[in-house]
């Protein structure tokens, strides 16, 4: 079977000639039907360019995007009945109740289900009767993702969907797409919480400078990422002890701390040491390689060629 979303070498740039931004740089994606994927970025990676050109909101300056084998823009009469899309900020009136925007937004929609329904889904039942514009920020969200899902898609993009939610509603919220997802819809998921993506993507992408840098299961973009052993400097000062023996250690500020791809012989061989020099080690860590890691190594690295002129 073909896959939800396709992409090829997608390129967007903004503004023309010397100060053209190339923002989405040769992106390649492939989301199957029924998964939940996280798209993910450090700040300016391009991100949410590129959820516009799958989404069918813009198009690309180069490459192509297949939603359901169809072009999301050529073809959004047939797309768009089965897309569901939550912007970063909805903008929605704040003078309409949250039932009348939901009763607004469900003349949208080709095939809807009730506003009691998603209301009911986003646990905000008792606040049907209030004004958009009095609603607390996270309140805010879960109306944004409650249109978002009035036109019972089978495909939802995500633009930080928890942004604001205090971590009852969050965690609520994780529960509702995990039901989404058992019952077939396939997802395409942007935030900056990675325990969130960690929890709820099936596959993970991640960008950088406008290109996809690292992408696949969360075991396929921590594999061979480095660990961390630390522990404090002040170890180092009991009856003058030596360095441990292991390469790469590093000393910096108070703390000692060693990136290894060893992390169970190197962890044993520095508490064989430790005991040795009768050494107690405080402040002593051992971090696996996690999304986390991987990520902040990534916005790291510098972004070169952030501005490129237009070529011919």
């Amino acid at each position: 079977m073909s896959a939800a979303v396709s992409a090829r070498d997608l390129h967007r740039w903004y503004g023309h000639g010397d100060d053209a931004y190339h923002a989405v740089r040769g992106v390649d994606l492939d989301i199957a039907h029924g998964e939940v994927f996280a798209l993910l970025g450090t700040n300016g990676a391009g991100k949410t360019s590129t959820l516009d050109l799958l989404e069918g909101l813009a198009a690309p300056d180069g490459g192509t995007v297949e939603v359901f084998g169809l072009d999301p823009m050529r073809d959004r009469r047939q797309v768009r009945p089965d897309l569901g899309i939550m912007l970063q900020s909805g903008g929605l009136p704040a003078e309409l109740t949250v039932t009348e925007t939901l009763e607004m937004w469900r003349g949208t929609c080709t095939h809807p289900t009730t506003a009691d329904d998603v209301l009911t889904k986003v646990h905000l039942t008792d606040r049907a009767d209030v004004r958009v514009g009095s609603l607390s920020g996270g309140e805010k969200r879960r109306v944004d993702l409650a249109c978002a899902l009035l036109g019972q898609p089978r495909l939802l993009f995500l633009d930080e969907p928890t942004t604001g939610l205090d971590p009852e509603n969050r965690r609520a919220t994780w529960q509702l797409l995990d039901d989404l997802k058992s019952a077939g819809v396939t997802m395409v998921l942007t935030t900056h919480y990675l325990d969130e993506a960690e929890a709820l993507a099936d596959r993970i992408a991640i960008m950088h400078a406008g290109a996809v840098a690292r992408s696949g299961t969360l075991r396929d973009i921590v594999d061979g990422h480095p660990s961390t052993i630390a522990f404090d400097r002040s170890a180092l000062d009991h009856r003058g002890a030596p360095l441990p023996p292991l390469a790469d250690l590093r000393i910096d500020g108070e703390r000692v701390s060693l990136t290894t791809h060893r992390l169970q012989d190197d962890l044993l061989a520095l508490l064989a040491w430790a005991d040795r020099e009768q050494i107690t080690l405080p402040g002593l860590t051992a971090r696996a390689a996690s999304l986390e890691s991987v990520f902040l190594d990534l916005a790291g690295e510098p972004a070169d060629n952030d501005k490129i002129g237009v070529t011919a």
